[in-house]
């Protein structure tokens, strides 16, 4: 599928309504944490990841896990959910995509780790100084960001969040990229409004997710591997995405599904079925790590052909920062 230039034809943007509570005493929020609606339906009620359970707004179709999720457990069988590593070519194609868009000076990765992204996309963009922002959502304190800032793979680590760094960061980056970021994150709504004000006008933003309106996840419902993924907070469908850009002051630029394609699909449904229907206790066993050997050997050999149809699961966004948000 080729890349697509923003319609014309969208809905109005909306404006950001502020994320409700979760309720005293409860494991879930009383209303859709996106829109506010409080019409919602149960989409996994029990994931491999300890947690809350898997819901969406009826009105909006935001899918969400919260309030609390628990960002860095790893039972057994959790390594089932996990995504391939994206590799260093996929990383070089998202640099790319910005080439149309002129040569930045400096670029922002948020949520970089141990900053393979950076450290690929140099080959790419030879002249931009690289930064990233590390930790703020995990459990305890993270030393990627660090340990990439001494192997040269980073000019700066930023540690924190994005919310707390951004007044510091106001108008410095020519590119801020997330990849999957928001779908960690308490709020995305503040980390976009955050990502704005880091930008310069002009500036433009990247962002990666999984759409949970992919025919992809229609398809594999429950089974759909970023349901259980450890950490995942919200799966945002791309045109709430593309709505809360436009509300923010950006101009979508570029939406491209076929590139941002992820491995996960009937492969890693089939693995997760089956590590369901065994006890989980300590480590994967010598046969479930073969079942998911066998099964992302499977996902890779199909995800090719699902990226050329209208099954792609993620999607990628280039927006343009324009206006100072509302």
């Amino acid at each position: 599928m080729p890349p697509q230039q923003a319609s014309a034809a969208e809905p109005a943007a909306i404006g950001p309504r502020p994320l409700p509570p979760a309720a005293p005493g409860t494991a879930t929020r009383p209303a859709c944490p996106w829109c506010g609606a409080t019409s919602l339906r149960t989409k996994v009620r029990a994931t491999l990841v300890p947690g809350s359970p898997v819901e969406q707004c009826r009105d909006c179709a935001h899918v969400f896990r919260g309030p609390n999720p628990t960002p860095d457990a790893t039972p057994a069988d959790e390594h089932c959910a996990r995504p391939a590593a994206r590799s260093d070519r996929a990383h070089r194609a998202a640099a790319r995509a910005l080439l149309p868009f002129g040569e930045p000076e400096s670029w922002l990765d948020v949520g970089t780790g141990t900053a393979r992204f950076p450290a690929a996309a140099r080959s790419v963009h030879p002249y931009t100084a690289f930064d990233g922002v590390d930790g703020g959502y995990g459990v305890g304190a993270s030393t990627d960001g660090a340990r990439a800032l001494a192997d040269g793979l980073l000019d700066e680590v930023h540690r924190g969040t994005l919310v707390d760094l951004a007044p510091h960061l106001a108008g410095r980056y020519d590119v801020l990229s997330m990849f999957r970021h928001l779908e960690r994150v308490p709020d995305p709504r503040a980390e976009l409004r955050a990502g704005h004000r880091a930008l310069r006008p002009g500036g433009h933003l990247l962002v990666e997710g999984s759409d949970p309106l992919s025919r992809s996840a229609v398809l594999l419902g429950r089974w759909w591997a970023p349901y259980h993924r450890p950490g995942t907070r919200h799966l945002i469908p791309e045109a709430n995405l593309r709505r809360e850009l436009r509300a923010l002051g950006y101009t979508v630029v570029l939406v491209d599904r076929r590139a941002a394609h992820q491995s996960a699909g009937p492969g890693a449904a089939v693995t997760l079925l089956l590590s369901r229907r065994r006890p989980a206790a300590g480590a994967p066993s010598g046969a479930a790590r073969t079942l998911l050997a066998l099964g992302r050997a499977l996902d890779r050999v199909l995800a090719p052909v699902a990226a050329r149809t209208r099954y792609t699961n993620s999607y990628r966004v280039i927006a343009r920062r324009d206006a100072a948000p509302g």
